[in-house]
């Protein structure tokens, strides 16, 4: 498996996380959602990561994985840290330089915005490398079931997800080739300096959105020839089974998110 290329992808190593039901681990992830935003204070973040860590550390998955998750995202969360540090004008001054100071409520809120992204963004791959994207589609299609009395389509929106799962790993391997490609004919996007990579990346984007809409048409057509119909009565291959674990997962959560608010 490529390591570098892993949004999207699962990796199977039968832990009791794995076996849990998709359902209750979407549950569970926007659960943890509640439990970051509930978290105020630097004990409660200290809890949260011994919590998220060994949550993780129990799907018998590298931790390093988790990390390269949040590594494309590392210059995102490194400009919200620069705008709340200067943008929050309260607190005591930590730091003068010239007309401008530093305040500590804009440097707690920036550390707190980037750990809060930085736990979320790990902690969510925890369901897509314990979940495969059939299980998924089929967990997130349970909980959006009672949508379907207000006209909401559930099969649509499972479908688009579960495709587009399927496509990010395809669509990164092909961009990985036609750079390798690049790099044989002298073109080696490591040493070009910044104007050149600029536009090395927009001649990347037309071939690799060439193969996309290529590939889209050709799932298409052998949807159609296969009689695939939307909203159609489909029968289960795996029927998802909620089980005790499951009960517990969601209650790991529970627990977390009344722990978070009381500190």
């Amino acid at each position: 498996m490529n390591e570098r290329l892993l949004l999207g992808r699962s990796i199977e190593t039968g832990s009791w996380v794995h076996k849990l039901d998709a359902r209750s681990k979407i549950t569970g992830m926007l659960l943890y959602v509640v439990v970051i935003l509930l978290s105020r204070s630097w004990m409660a973040m200290a809890l949260l990561a011994v919590f998220s860590v060994v949550v993780m550390a129990s799907t018998r998955i590298p931790l390093k994985y988790f990390l390269k998750a949040a590594k494309p995202l590392r210059y995102l969360m490194l400009f919200i840290f620069i705008v709340q540090v200067v943008s929050v004008k309260e607190g005591a001054v930590w730091l003068s330089i010239g007309s401008w100071d530093l305040y500590e409520d804009g440097l707690r809120l920036g550390a707190f915005s980037v750990i809060r992204m930085f736990f979320l963004i790990t902690f969510s791959a925890l369901l897509t490398f314990t979940t495969t994207p059939g299980k998924l589609n089929q967990g997130l299609e349970g909980i959006l079931a009672p949508f379907k009395k207000i006209g909401l389509s559930p099969d649509r929106i499972t479908l688009m997800i579960d495709i587009s799962l399927r496509f990010i790993p395809t669509i990164l391997d092909e961009s990985q080739i036609i750079m390798k490609a690049q790099a044989s004919r002298g073109a080696d996007l490591k040493e070009l300096p910044l104007k050149e990579k600029g536009r090395m990346l927009v001649s990347l984007l037309v071939p690799v959105i060439a193969s996309a809409f290529r590939r889209a048409q050709d799932l298409v057509y052998s949807m159609e020839a296969r009689g695939f119909r939307m909203d159609a009565p489909r029968s289960r291959y795996h029927r998802p089974i909620w089980g005790g674990a499951d009960t517990v997962f969601i209650l790991m959560f529970v627990v977390m998110g009344v722990a978070v608010a009381w500190l």
